[in-house]
């Protein structure tokens, strides 16, 4: 088994994929932060189960994603359907401003798409995404461009 600071030292260092999959299933910071932290609660009670046949980082997005849509099951958040982003202050970095556009587009998506899209965001090829989401990888593909093109859509 396991100890605590091998987990803790694998989570420090795969935290920003729980944020993005934060980032994406939540828009506001305490919703963010709630879902963070129930993610983590998820994947220390798991991690005694977790076996090694799959790399750490699929299982630990399989974790989060299921956190985030069981959540939804267990309380319905609200969300507001902006059609125009709100005026940014000065101060704030393009980068951010891109990312945030980016994230609130991608919460528009179905879970399912939510879920493949943020897998190809964090750089996992159609066979390790095929794996997490439990279809083939020739689905994957189709889906990814579909993906890509109703972003596009709801960008513009």
């Amino acid at each position: 088994m396991l100890s605590e600071s091998e987990f803790l030292k694998i989570l420090h260092s795969n935290q920003s994929l729980i944020h993005k999959v934060c980032n994406i299933y939540r828009d506001t910071k305490e919703d963010k932060e709630d879902l963070f932290q129930e993610i983590t609660y998820q994947l220390w009670c798991s991690y005694p189960k977790f076996q090694g046949k799959s790399k750490i980082t699929t299982w630990m997005y399989r974790i989060a994603l299921n956190t985030a849509l069981a959540s939804f099951r267990k309380k319905t958040i609200k969300y507001a359907n902006v059609k125009e982003f709100p005026e940014l202050a000065t101060n704030t970095n393009i980068e951010n401003t891109n990312q945030e556009k980016l994230f609130h587009t991608i919460r528009l998506l179905n879970d399912s798409e939510k879920a493949i899209i943020s897998l190809f965001l964090e750089g996992f090829n159609n066979s390790e995404i095929a794996s997490v989401i439990g279809i083939s990888k020739n689905n994957v593909a189709v889906k990814i461009n579909r993906i890509k093109d109703k972003i596009k859509t709801l960008i513009k």
